[in-house]
């Protein structure tokens, strides 16, 4: 007998009768509408790779880097409103794809990781590259399970399914052994296609909130969590119109609520308006439409923190654990958004409001925070800035990773429409290019940008090359200001002058853009950049637009000077 290297079972003969596991499985995802897969390729799931190969329906988007696949994903389902689908390979692979599946956490998406894995002889003898993924993957995942049975596919991936798109949606974690997948079973019967399951908006819960909102005189509306959509976001401006309600969008959900409407107060996000913080505060009722009212959103949890005797809030959530989780609402609704939005939209207001000067005190605190002016610490963006939010198509794409860059494209910008942020709420750089590229395969039609700083790119700017190997073209601002931003910015706050591990030595983005396929630019004015944006979006190939900033600019608003005033130490 020939010796076999770990993790590498012996072929199985299939007959008309019978199927292995890794066909079942690829029928599972044909069943469930699962139309493209993402994907670092890995010996452990050669079969599934085989199995695909006979499904031409499924496309496959082999990835760079683990932690691009499951951020493809992730930001694919958000695009598409489905549960997206990645695989990676035992080890190395699972902890780099980890990256992805915490943002599908924190963000609330449906995405489902499948992790080729060792033998199941060899489980619990720490064999090569294993992993107890259980215990891994468990604060991040609604669910994580191994399929030791191909049999049993079927059932695991309806349970899969139904878990991420079901309440608050999330990512589920599968393992497939594999000598699992080569395992011949009699083909077993398919369950019916996944359904979204939601709790319902009851009619007292539904009155409840009616009585509420007619007799508040200071009321905000904020808005957030996953799931949401287009007709959930139109149900949202209906509703908003209709009561004359001001509303706030949770940390980097910009666009569920349209930026340019005079009912938009703006984001409660990262260095949110102080005088939107001020309001919600002084409010006399919050509703609570979605959103976990996370850390960011309530700003270090100091809203809502203590009770006010004459502020009110109600909670609106599809899961039964965020309600009162970290307060107290006077009242707590479990409902999904579908519902609650389309039942609020055709709530009818009362006839007389008195709203209307608070709405649009909101709104216009809003307009002057957001203005961009020659006064902002690099009057350059703001007019780059200013040229995009009029130029940019109303159904643009706008992503992100995490650094002072996205403060660009998160308080400067105005989003018009659902679907057009794709920012990640826990914080991950190097999500812009990977989503980008997502968003791109999602609607080739339209125009896609990512913005990004010199750290956050060189996490997985290598996803280039995929979106050169899809034809999907990108285009990709990036902002080169020699240094991890956003860390040096806290260095400067609490160490002044002391400054270590914040610099970097970059490469020569223009090269290295070109070596993935891509066009470059670099650009020192306004004209120079609209004229290298006009020819990106005109292009077959992604581009990459370089704008090399002042290292002594922070932020939009901040220099280094300028902090190093603040903390009592002059520059130098």
């Amino acid at each position: 007998m020939n010796a076999r290297s770990p993790g590498s079972p012996a072929m199985t003969t299939q007959t008309d009768s019978t199927r292995n596991g890794a066909r079942i499985l690829v029928d599972q995802l044909r069943i469930h509408g699962v139309d493209r897969i993402f994907c670092v390729p890995g010996e452990s799931f050669l079969a599934v790779l085989d199995a695909l190969v006979d499904a031409p329906e499924i496309a496959v988007t082999t990835c760079r880097h683990e932690g691009g696949a499951t951020m493809m994903a992730e930001a694919y389902a958000k695009q598409t409103g489905r549960p997206a689908v990645a695989f990676v390979t035992r080890g190395p692979g699972a902890t780099n794809g980890s990256s992805g599946i915490h943002v599908a956490k924190q963000d609330s998406t449906p995405v489902i990781l499948f992790i080729g894995d060792i033998e199941r002889s060899a489980i619990d003898r720490e064999a090569f590259q294993e992993i107890d993924y259980g215990r891994m993957f468990a604060p991040m995942a609604k669910w994580v399970a191994r399929a030791d049975d191909p049999a049993r596919l079927p059932e695991l991936l309806s349970r899969a399914f139904h878990t991420a798109v079901s309440g608050r949606p999330g990512p589920v974690v599968i393992a497939l052994p594999e000598d699992m997948l080569v395992e011949e079973t009699a083909t077993p019967p398919s369950p019916a296609p996944y359904a979204v399951v939601q709790p319902g908006l009851s009619d007292r819960a539904l009155a409840a909130i009616g009585e509420r909102l007619a007799r508040a005189e200071r009321p905000v509306v904020l808005v957030g969590g996953g799931g949401w959509n287009a007709r959930i976001a139109a149900d949202l401006a209906r509703f908003a119109a209709a009561w004359d309600l001001p509303v706030c969008t949770a940390f980097r959900r910009n666009d569920y609520f349209d930026n340019a409407h005079p009912n938009y107060a703006g984001s409660l996000g990262l260095g949110a308006n102080p005088e939107l913080v001020k309001a919600v505060g002084e409010s006399d009722l919050i509703l609570a439409l979605g959103t976990r009212l996370g850390e960011i959103t309530t700003v270090g949890y100091s809203l809502f923190a203590i009770p006010r005797p004459r502020q009110s809030l109600i909670h609106v959530h599809p899961d039964t654990d965020e309600l009162g989780r970290i307060y107290q609402p006077e009242l707590a609704v479990n409902a999904g958004m579908a519902e609650t939005m389309a039942r609020l939209a055709d709530l009818a207001a009362p006839e007389a409001r008195a709203t209307r000067g608070w709405r649009e005190g909101l709104n216009k605190s809003y307009l002057a925070w957001t203005e961009l002016s020659g006064k902002l610490a690099d009057p350059r963006m703001a007019e780059i800035m200013a040229w995009l939010r009029e130029h940019l198509p109303e159904d643009a794409v706008i992503t992100n990773g995490a650094g002072n860059f996205a403060i660009w494209p998160n308080r400067y910008h105005f989003y018009r429409r659902h679907g057009t942020m794709l920012a990640p709420t826990s914080g991950s750089m190097g999500y812009g290019v990977p989503a980008a590229v997502a968003a791109k395969l999602a609607d080739r039609g339209r125009t896609v940008v990512a913005f990004e700083g010199d750290g956050s790119f060189l996490m997985t700017g290598q996803e280039l090359a995929t979106a050169a190997k899809e034809a999907v073209p990108i285009v990709v601002i990036l902002l080169n200001n020699g240094m991890y931003g956003t860390i040096r910015m806290h260095q400067e706050k609490h160490y002044p002058g002391r400054v270590t591990a914040t610099s970097l030595l970059n490469p020569d983005f223009q090269l290295l853009a070109r070596s993935y396929g891509a066009d470059a630019a670099l650009v020192a004015t306004k004209d120079e950049f609209v004229r290298a944006f006009g020819q990106a979006v005109a292009s077959d190939r992604s581009t990459v637009i370089e704008i090399v900033v002042d290292a002594e600019i922070i932020s939009p608003t901040e220099t280094v000077t300028s902090l190093r005033a603040k903390s009592g130490q002059a520059a130098g």
